[in-house]
């Protein structure tokens, strides 16, 4: 390490414009690993919940929370990230956060019970969110021009890309050693970042002063409006929404304390959210954006694995290897992304994206119950084009127009409506698969009647089958209704599957119109440490 880069672990901020190319690359790249491995671990579990809970002798309802404490926990602290970097400045955040993972994370793989796992995952998702946002500012910082068109389009393969391959890993880890382990491969890349940070990233100068007028109250009322918010997505669709008295109340508090908190944030001279920015036309448009694209994220990582396990009866590793494709066509779609960022107008290659977003979902519609891999992958190649395109060039419209002095309150916020729409998705997906489940079986069974000749038929030759094994004539005539209606649920969860990637695709399609509103954006010139 030369000498500039040794003189940054004991004197005050660097300048980022006096760091070699090869230092600034360094630096971004070890976040981008911290990165990583936050985003990663929101759905690492999802497709091993069922070996965990068995591990654990927990129940479905108790598991589910492995997945819902950490994202209730990481939504709350991204939109904070900001303001707690000004505090402690961004390389020693950096540094606790992934130190802070890193055990939380061999915390998860020695949990002893199911209360002790969802704790520890509460925890990890706190560490783990708040490294997020930083990643985002201390690019806009490090790289200019076409370096920042290569930089934006590393951030948005990682935000998109590590979601999407969670399961597929998870499934991987669980069947070729065990669920311990989706946790213990963290402990390594962790502990990377939290020597390699502090050694590379020096960036900007801790504030402690801004702890004197720091607005607490603010604090709280976003904690529990995010908190609450999440939790009643998360579990709205399980316990039927507002029949539940939980729910009521969670969604009452989450909608007072959000009020309170946008009140309390355009009024305090110091607010730990600056929704001030909102007003900036690009800025409003981009946390749309991003909200949509988080929609199609992780809706459609919830979605597929989700029809794979019931539908077809996939196991975790089944499931992972038949929506790799999705990963495999973003990473090749990068060389692609650079290649226009640096010749075409963003805004254009933003829209494509999302156009083609919105086709992939269409190309989902046809679904039937025994689409696996093979179907799967135009629709989930289409999908990882699409990420690639969308994610990117949102990012730096959004952020790249901002002055440096605001970037990291604005960063949290924009990254926070990316998760916001996530969660939203999915509660809005769970909700479309129940109630339309509900409706297409009612609709196929006023057809499955005793004037339905080709059920007749199939009624009689699977009793007559059924009875050739054994059973009586009552027992078989049982056991083929039996399988009728089972046969019959499939389809109508086969038929809901349609219509939720119906509902992403149109909200791809309005986002896409709205493209053009978009201004071109020039980005500020030359910010220095100090403003940042």
């Amino acid at each position: 390490m030369n000498t500039t880069a040794s003189a940054m672990r004991f004197a005050g901020p660097v300048d980022p414009a006096t760091l070699g190319m090869t230092q600034k690359v360094f630096a971004f790249a070890s976040m981008c690993v911290g990165m990583f491995i936050a985003l990663l671990d929101i759905q690492i579990v999802s497709a091993s919940l069922r070996d965990i809970g068995g591990g654990l002798s927990a129940g479905t309802d108790e598991t589910a929370w492995v997945q819902t404490s950490y994202l209730i926990a990481e939504i709350v602290v991204i939109p904070l990230s900001g303001w707690l970097s000004k505090v402690l400045s961004t390389r020693w955040l950096f540094a606790f956060s992934a130190l802070g993972f890193t055990i939380a994370s061999l915390l998860c793989g020695i949990a002893w019970d199911i209360q002790s796992m969802i704790a520890f995952r509460a925890l990890q998702g706190f560490l783990g969110g708040s490294m997020i946002p930083m990643v985002f500012t201390t690019a806009f910082v490090f790289f200019h021009n076409k370096q920042r068109v290569i930089a934006a389009a590393t951030i948005g393969a990682i935000a998109s890309l590590a979601p999407t391959l969670g399961p597929t890993l998870g499934g991987w880890i669980t069947d070729h050693a065990s669920w311990h382990w989706l946790f213990y491969v963290n402990l390594v890349p962790g502990l990377f970042v939290a020597i390699a940070v502090p050694l590379l990233v020096n960036i900007d100068s801790h504030d402690y002063s801004l702890l004197r007028h720091a607005d607490y109250l603010g604090m709280v009322l976003l904690a529990i409006f995010l908190g609450c918010l999440e939790y009643t997505l998360e579990e709205g669709p399980r316990w039927n929404w507002f029949s539940d008295q939980t729910i009521t109340t969670t969604a009452w508090l989450s909608g007072l304390a959000g009020i309170g908190f946008v009140f309390r944030s355009l009024t305090y001279d110091h607010p730990v959210v600056d929704l001030r920015a909102l007003g900036d036309r690009n800025f409003a448009l981009g946390c749309l954006f991003s909200f949509v694209t988080g929609i199609g994220l992780f809706a459609t990582i919830y979605l597929t694995p989700l029809f794979l396990g019931r539908v077809r009866g996939y196991s975790a590793l089944e499931i992972g290897e038949a929506i790799f494709s999705t990963g495999v066509f973003q990473i090749l779609t990068i060389p692609l992304y650079s290649f226009l960022a640096q010749r075409y107008d963003l805004r254009w290659i933003m829209m494509a994206g999302l156009a083609l977003f919105a086709v992939s979902m269409w190309d989902f519609t046809p679904i039937t119950h025994d689409w696996g891999g093979h179907e799967l992958l135009l629709p989930q190649a289409l999908r990882g084009m699409a990420q690639q395109l969308a994610v990117p060039p949102t990012v730096t419209l959004t952020l790249g127009g901002l002055a440096p002095a605001r970037l990291k309150l604005a960063s949290g916020l924009f990254n926070l409506m990316r998760n916001l729409g996530g969660a939203i998705g999915i509660a809005v997906c769970a909700t479309v698969l129940n109630d339309r489940t509900n409706l297409h079986f009612y609709r196929l069974a006023e057809h499955l009647n005793v004037d339905n000749e080709a059920m007749n038929q199939w009624l009689t030759q699977a009793g007559g089958h059924i009875a050739e094994l054994g059973s009586n004539t009552t027992e078989a005539a049982n056991s083929a209704l039996h399988q009728l209606w089972q046969l019959a649920y499939r389809e109508a969860q086969t038929q809901s599957y349609a219509d939720a990637f119906l509902v992403i695709m149109v909200c791809f399609v309005v986002a896409t119109v709205l493209v053009p509103l978009m201004r071109k954006v020039a980005p500020p010139v030359g910010p220095s440490a100090d403003s940042h």
